[in-house]
């Protein structure tokens, strides 16, 4: 059985909040709250792709240590822009 839209958002919405490092927790947890809901069903993959990579890769690309991979490009300055409006 696949999963309902508020059923996603809801496991989505915990996988940003238990990520493993104080900073990623915040960082995703402000994004999330703020943007999951008015995400399309293909940005929801986008970001359930991004948090499936490391939390230090993650952070480098938020923090513009590095450069984001191609992929996650759209959806690193979408968190980025939220971050930076805090």
């Amino acid at each position: 059985m696949s999963e309902t839209r508020d059923t996603r958002l809801r496991r989505l919405n915990m996988r940003s909040m238990r990520r493993g490092t104080k900073e990623m927790d915040i960082l995703l947890m402000r994004y999330s709250a703020e943007r999951l809901a008015d995400l399309s069903d293909a940005e929801l993959d986008a970001y359930e792709a991004l948090l499936d990579e490391n939390d230090q890769d993650i952070y480098q690309w938020i923090s513009q240590q590095k450069p984001s991979p191609s992929e996650h490009e759209p959806m690193v300055a979408d968190i980025i822009r939220i971050a930076a409006n805090g």
